[in-house]
């Protein structure tokens, strides 16, 4: 093997490596895009979850968008009031942000009170769950409880027990809606965060029918809307709406109840020096 053959080759490549090298650095230095500082402080400040609740693909697109004026500073919808401020002191405007709303999963039907006609067996998917049977749970529009809405939660504000009951706890949750999308059975609404008069059932069934699949269901007797002085409650479908806009709170509603369907949900007596919350619901 004739090594002078050999060396000069490996001359005319490092050669030709110092070359490229210094032609991609003086590309890099010449078309070089600017960032703006802000985006990066923008970024910083929002959750970095990349849940894409703000309709935006990540955090960094967020930020830029935020940086270019095409978002608000509210843009986080799970960072809620506080994250918006932050963003706002980056950007050197005034916080004005949205009344977020919060979660309530229309169920409150676990194990004990809507036994399950059949065993499921799979992984814990809300989403799959249904599409085999119907989860095995005997009510056909009650929450399978196999925890999808708690995964997606950006803020940890869903937490479900063992006997498949959930609760949504209203401290936390900045009804950023990405529960809403996973929940195969349509259950889960943002409602204003000052409504405390709740439904928690969306049973279409009627009466006896009604029972037999759970025992804190809606029977569709209407006695919630003939007392009702506001016409804030309406039940259509052997369903109970109640018009958050009409509805005074008062409770008579939830006087006439015979199952308990419609609650009232009060803040949370403190137990310790941290901050008073609201109650799960």
């Amino acid at each position: 093997m004739d090594w002078s053959i050999v060396g000069k080759a490996a001359l005319v490549l490092s050669g030709l490596s110092l070359v490229f090298g210094a032609l991609l650095a003086i590309a890099s230095i010449k078309f070089a895009v600017e960032t703006d500082p802000r985006v990066d402080q923008v970024l910083e400040v929002l959750m970095g979850t990349n849940c894409g609740a703000c309709g935006y693909p990540g955090c960094q697109v967020a930020a830029e968008a935020v940086v270019e004026g095409k978002a608000p500073v509210d843009v986080c919808l799970a960072g809620g009031p506080g994250t918006a401020e932050a963003v706002a002191e980056v950007m050197g405007v005034e916080a004005k942000t949205r009344e977020m709303g919060v979660a309530l999963v229309h169920c409150k039907g676990g194990l004990a009170e809507s036994p399950p006609r059949a065993r499921y067996q799979g992984i814990d998917s809300c989403a799959a769950a249904d599409k085999i049977a119907g989860g095995g749970k005997a009510c056909d529009y009650g929450c399978l409880g196999l925890g999808t809405c708690k995964d997606v939660c950006p803020v940890n504000a869903i937490r479900i027990t063992r006997d498949h009951r959930r609760w949504v706890n209203r401290g936390r949750c900045t009804g950023c809606e990405l529960c809403i999308e996973v929940c195969p059975r349509n259950l889960i609404e943002i409602v204003p965060r000052k409504q405390n008069v709740l439904v928690m059932c969306t049973n279409k069934d009627k009466g006896r029918k009604a029972r037999e699949v759970c025992t804190v269901c809606c029977i569709a007797c209407k006695k919630c809307e003939k007392v009702c002085e506001f016409e804030a409650i309406t039940v259509k479908d052997n369903r109970v709406f109640i018009d958050y806009e009409k509805c005074t709170q008062c409770g008579k509603c939830i006087d006439v109840c015979p199952n308990n369907v419609i609650v009232r949900v009060v803040p949370r007596k403190s137990r310790s020096t941290k901050p008073k919350a609201d109650a799960d619901a």
